[in-house]
């Protein structure tokens, strides 16, 4: 597993968009991303849809966004598969170092992979986010029903006013959840169905937007 950031110009370039909520007008208490960066390393990882080495993060250039990069998060029914293939998941426990006098929120996600469900199959995505520490979880689902095939794309998104802010002042590691999760429902048990969280090219980026506010003044 990598200990620190990948960082590419061509991850850099396809997050380089802030995002709109952030820079909405009603929001008084956004500023600019902080001009100094922020590191992202990967304490833990676990689950078996992200066995070690298959998993990487990396942090847009204007702060405004990172991604996770996965390569091997693959959930399937059907035909010759493993019994216990049907659910994959990946916890992921990120130390992120924010230049000081900051704080940050995520303020939505972005998922893509692709999918193969036959008719009569179902796949669901789900995702949560917390703070180590933080009595605050918050949990979303998307389902996708079969006949589908074609990629996929979820966004989970948080308006300004609910954002869980990370406590200033103390490092909290920043949890994800995710999961995939594919059923054969009323499809032929020869018939395979699979949902992934990659790409034919190894590896897909699930892009986390981030919004930022200055601390108080102590």
């Amino acid at each position: 597993m990598p200990g620190g950031l990948l960082l590419s110009g061509a991850v850099a370039a396809l997050l380089a968009t802030a995002l709109p909520s952030a820079q909405h007008s009603s929001s008084p208490a956004f500023d600019d991303p902080p001009p100094d960066k922020i590191v992202i390393n990967v304490a833990t990882v676990n689950g078996s849809g992200c066995p070690q080495g298959t998993t990487a993060v990396a942090v847009s250039e204007d702060n405004t966004a990172f991604t996770v990069t996965y390569s091997a998060y693959l959930a399937q029914v059907g035909g010759n598969s493993d019994p216990t293939a049907f659910r994959k998941n990946c916890q992921l426990n990120l130390v992120v170092h924010v230049p000081q006098g900051f704080t940050y929120a995520i303020a939505s996600v972005d998922y893509r992979g692709f999918a193969s469900l036959q008719r009569g199959a179902s796949g669901a995505q789900k995702a949560s986010y917390y703070f180590q520490g933080s009595s605050s979880t918050a949990s979303k689902n998307h389902p996708f029903n079969g006949p589908y095939d074609d990629n996929w794309q979820a966004t989970d998104s948080t308006d300004w006013a609910q954002l869980v802010w990370a406590p200033c002042g103390v490092q909290r590691n920043f949890n994800i959840n995710t999961e995939l999760r594919v059923a054969a429902g009323t499809s032929s048990s020869s018939a395979v169905s699979f949902m992934t969280m990659d790409s034919t090219d190894g590896d897909i980026s699930t892009v986390y937007h981030m919004a930022w506010k200055e601390c108080p003044a102590s």
